[in-house]
Protein backbone atom coordinates (compact mmCIF):
# COMPACT_ATOMS: atom_id res chain seq x y z
CA UNK A 1 0.00 0.00 0.00
CA UNK A 2 1.43 3.69 -0.75
CA UNK A 3 2.02 6.33 1.68
CA UNK A 4 -0.24 9.08 1.33
CA UNK A 5 1.73 11.91 0.42
CA UNK A 6 1.81 13.91 3.59
CA UNK A 7 2.69 10.91 5.81
CA UNK A 8 5.66 10.31 3.44
CA UNK A 9 9.06 11.58 4.75
CA UNK A 10 9.99 13.47 1.50
CA UNK A 11 6.98 15.32 1.51
CA UNK A 12 7.94 19.15 1.41
CA UNK A 13 8.33 21.39 4.62
CA UNK A 14 6.84 24.25 4.36
CA UNK A 15 9.80 27.10 5.07
CA UNK A 16 8.89 30.71 6.73
CA UNK A 17 7.81 33.19 4.57
CA UNK A 18 9.82 36.17 4.87
CA UNK A 19 9.52 39.47 6.85
CA UNK A 20 11.50 42.26 5.03
CA UNK A 21 12.58 45.16 6.70
CA UNK A 22 14.53 47.72 3.97
CA UNK A 23 16.35 50.74 5.18
CA UNK A 24 17.33 53.49 3.11
CA UNK A 25 20.30 55.34 4.70
CA UNK A 26 21.67 58.84 4.24
CA UNK A 27 25.12 58.75 4.08
CA UNK A 28 25.89 61.84 2.88
CA UNK A 29 28.72 63.92 4.19
CA UNK A 30 27.11 65.45 7.06
CA UNK A 31 26.29 62.29 8.33
CA UNK A 32 30.17 62.01 8.91
CA UNK A 33 29.32 65.15 12.09
CA UNK A 34 28.36 65.11 15.66
CA UNK A 35 28.60 60.85 15.36
CA UNK A 36 25.61 60.32 13.27
CA UNK A 37 26.95 57.58 11.08
CA UNK A 38 28.30 55.86 14.49
CA UNK A 39 25.12 55.88 15.97
CA UNK A 40 23.44 54.35 13.03
CA UNK A 41 26.25 51.88 12.44
CA UNK A 42 25.70 50.74 16.26
CA UNK A 43 21.94 50.84 15.79
CA UNK A 44 22.21 48.68 12.86
CA UNK A 45 24.27 46.08 14.04
CA UNK A 46 22.29 45.70 17.34
CA UNK A 47 19.12 45.21 15.89
CA UNK A 48 20.68 42.33 13.49
CA UNK A 49 21.97 40.99 16.23
CA UNK A 50 18.50 40.78 18.31
CA UNK A 51 16.54 39.90 15.30
CA UNK A 52 18.69 36.90 14.01
CA UNK A 53 18.06 35.23 17.95
CA UNK A 54 14.46 35.22 16.33
CA UNK A 55 12.74 31.83 15.21
CA UNK A 56 9.76 31.16 14.02
CA UNK A 57 8.37 28.90 12.34
CA UNK A 58 6.11 31.40 10.38
CA UNK A 59 8.14 34.16 9.27
CA UNK A 60 11.65 34.93 8.94
CA UNK A 61 13.20 38.60 9.35
CA UNK A 62 14.97 39.46 6.21
CA UNK A 63 17.15 42.60 6.32
CA UNK A 64 18.15 45.08 3.11
CA UNK A 65 20.06 48.51 3.50
CA UNK A 66 20.35 51.00 0.76
CA UNK A 67 22.83 53.90 1.08
CA UNK A 68 22.41 57.22 -0.68
CA UNK A 69 25.05 59.67 -0.49
CA UNK A 70 27.87 61.80 -2.28
CA UNK A 71 29.53 58.56 -4.11
CA UNK A 72 25.52 57.94 -5.50
CA UNK A 73 23.16 55.13 -4.13
CA UNK A 74 23.61 51.61 -3.54
CA UNK A 75 22.48 48.33 -2.03
CA UNK A 76 24.47 48.08 0.44
CA UNK A 77 23.21 45.33 2.20
CA UNK A 78 21.33 42.79 -0.13
CA UNK A 79 17.93 41.18 1.54
CA UNK A 80 18.97 38.29 3.70
CA UNK A 81 17.84 36.63 7.17
CA UNK A 82 19.10 38.42 9.98
CA UNK A 83 20.83 35.26 11.20
CA UNK A 84 22.99 35.45 7.86
CA UNK A 85 23.68 38.95 7.73
CA UNK A 86 27.62 39.46 7.77
CA UNK A 87 27.02 43.65 8.95
CA UNK A 88 29.41 45.96 7.42
CA UNK A 89 29.48 49.66 8.82
CA UNK A 90 28.49 52.58 6.62
CA UNK A 91 31.06 55.20 5.86
CA UNK A 92 29.83 58.71 5.03
CA UNK A 93 31.61 60.83 2.25
CA UNK A 94 31.12 63.86 0.71
CA UNK A 95 30.99 64.12 -2.97
CA UNK A 96 29.14 65.43 -6.06
CA UNK A 97 26.07 63.41 -5.82
CA UNK A 98 24.50 65.31 -2.25
CA UNK A 99 22.11 63.57 -0.79
CA UNK A 100 20.06 61.89 -3.59
CA UNK A 101 17.18 60.68 -2.04
CA UNK A 102 15.11 60.04 -5.17
CA UNK A 103 17.10 57.16 -6.37
CA UNK A 104 17.30 56.00 -3.27
CA UNK A 105 13.46 55.87 -3.77
CA UNK A 106 13.65 54.62 -7.17
CA UNK A 107 16.44 51.63 -6.00
CA UNK A 108 13.71 50.63 -3.25
CA UNK A 109 10.98 50.05 -5.47
CA UNK A 110 13.40 47.96 -7.77
CA UNK A 111 14.65 45.80 -4.61
CA UNK A 112 10.71 45.29 -3.81
CA UNK A 113 9.79 44.59 -7.61
CA UNK A 114 12.58 42.03 -7.66
CA UNK A 115 11.70 38.25 -7.14
CA UNK A 116 15.07 36.95 -6.21
CA UNK A 117 15.31 39.55 -3.53
CA UNK A 118 12.06 39.58 -2.50
CA UNK A 119 9.83 36.35 -2.44
CA UNK A 120 7.01 36.48 -4.05
CA UNK A 121 5.72 34.99 -0.74
CA UNK A 122 6.88 37.65 1.66
CA UNK A 123 4.65 38.80 4.30
CA UNK A 124 3.96 43.15 4.05
CA UNK A 125 7.70 45.01 3.94
CA UNK A 126 8.57 47.68 6.70
CA UNK A 127 10.50 50.26 4.91
CA UNK A 128 12.96 52.66 7.11
CA UNK A 129 14.20 56.10 5.76
CA UNK A 130 16.58 57.89 7.52
CA UNK A 131 18.20 61.28 6.72
CA UNK A 132 19.63 64.76 8.15
CA UNK A 133 19.23 67.23 5.35
CA UNK A 134 16.57 67.48 2.24
CA UNK A 135 17.65 66.15 -0.90
CA UNK A 136 19.57 67.44 -3.32
CA UNK A 137 17.79 66.59 -6.67
CA UNK A 138 14.95 65.45 -7.73
CA UNK A 139 12.77 62.90 -5.40
CA UNK A 140 9.25 63.52 -6.27
CA UNK A 141 8.38 61.62 -8.94
CA UNK A 142 10.55 58.81 -7.74
CA UNK A 143 8.87 58.56 -4.47
CA UNK A 144 5.26 58.62 -5.83
CA UNK A 145 6.55 55.85 -7.96
CA UNK A 146 7.67 53.88 -4.76
CA UNK A 147 4.47 54.60 -2.52
CA UNK A 148 2.27 53.70 -6.19
CA UNK A 149 4.14 50.46 -5.99
CA UNK A 150 1.89 47.44 -5.38
CA UNK A 151 4.51 45.93 -3.01
CA UNK A 152 4.82 49.36 -1.34
CA UNK A 153 1.23 50.22 -0.53
CA UNK A 154 1.09 47.15 1.94
CA UNK A 155 4.32 47.88 3.44
CA UNK A 156 4.64 50.24 6.50
CA UNK A 157 7.15 52.90 6.47
CA UNK A 158 9.34 54.78 9.57
CA UNK A 159 10.80 58.12 8.65
CA UNK A 160 13.75 59.74 11.22
CA UNK A 161 14.70 62.79 10.73
CA UNK A 162 18.39 62.76 12.49
CA UNK A 163 20.24 65.46 13.81
CA UNK A 164 19.50 69.09 14.61
CA UNK A 165 20.31 70.25 11.61
CA UNK A 166 17.27 68.23 10.07
CA UNK A 167 14.92 71.45 9.40
CA UNK A 168 11.26 71.54 8.31
CA UNK A 169 12.13 71.14 4.59
CA UNK A 170 13.93 67.68 5.42
CA UNK A 171 11.00 66.64 7.71
CA UNK A 172 8.49 67.60 4.91
CA UNK A 173 9.95 65.57 2.51
CA UNK A 174 10.29 62.04 5.32
CA UNK A 175 6.91 62.90 6.08
CA UNK A 176 5.42 62.43 2.28
CA UNK A 177 7.86 58.97 2.56
CA UNK A 178 5.48 58.11 5.62
CA UNK A 179 2.03 59.30 4.07
CA UNK A 180 0.31 57.96 6.83
CA UNK A 181 -0.94 60.61 9.65
CA UNK A 182 -1.24 57.19 12.16
CA UNK A 183 2.73 57.02 12.48
CA UNK A 184 4.57 60.88 13.33
CA UNK A 185 8.20 61.36 12.03
CA UNK A 186 10.83 60.68 14.24
CA UNK A 187 13.05 63.23 15.61
CA UNK A 188 16.64 62.13 16.61
CA UNK A 189 18.39 65.42 17.51
CA UNK A 190 21.08 63.71 19.51
CA UNK A 191 22.51 60.90 17.44
CA UNK A 192 22.51 58.14 19.94
CA UNK A 193 18.82 58.52 20.34
CA UNK A 194 19.03 56.69 17.07
CA UNK A 195 19.68 53.15 18.73
CA UNK A 196 16.28 54.10 21.36
CA UNK A 197 14.52 54.96 18.03
CA UNK A 198 15.71 51.11 16.74
CA UNK A 199 15.24 49.44 20.18
CA UNK A 200 11.53 50.22 19.24
CA UNK A 201 11.78 48.72 15.44
CA UNK A 202 13.69 45.35 17.30
CA UNK A 203 10.55 44.97 19.22
CA UNK A 204 7.65 45.57 16.88
CA UNK A 205 9.58 42.79 14.40
CA UNK A 206 10.22 40.63 17.24
CA UNK A 207 6.47 41.22 18.20
CA UNK A 208 5.54 40.62 14.62
CA UNK A 209 7.27 37.50 13.87
CA UNK A 210 6.03 35.44 16.89
CA UNK A 211 2.44 36.09 15.98
CA UNK A 212 0.29 33.95 14.82
CA UNK A 213 -0.96 36.25 12.13
CA UNK A 214 2.23 38.48 11.29
CA UNK A 215 0.33 40.52 8.71
CA UNK A 216 -2.59 41.61 11.27
CA UNK A 217 -0.13 42.88 13.84
CA UNK A 218 0.24 46.44 13.96
CA UNK A 219 3.98 47.33 12.69
CA UNK A 220 4.43 50.36 15.52
CA UNK A 221 2.45 51.55 18.45
CA UNK A 222 1.85 55.13 17.43
CA UNK A 223 2.10 56.37 21.21
CA UNK A 224 5.47 54.60 21.53
CA UNK A 225 6.81 56.24 18.65
CA UNK A 226 5.23 59.87 19.74
CA UNK A 227 6.86 59.58 23.14
CA UNK A 228 10.23 59.12 21.07
CA UNK A 229 9.82 63.09 19.97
Amino acid sequence: MSLDETDSPFASVQRPRPLPVLVLADVSGSMAEHGKINSLNRAMSTMIRALARERSPRAEITIGVITFGGTGTVLHQKPLPAASVKWTDMTATAGPSGTPMGAAFELAQAVLEDKELMSEQAHPATLVLISDGEPTSAWRAQLDALLGSPQSKRSARLAVAIGPEAGTPAYRVLESFVADGLYPVVRADEADRVLEIFNVLTRSMSMRVNSTRPDEVPVFDPDELADLD
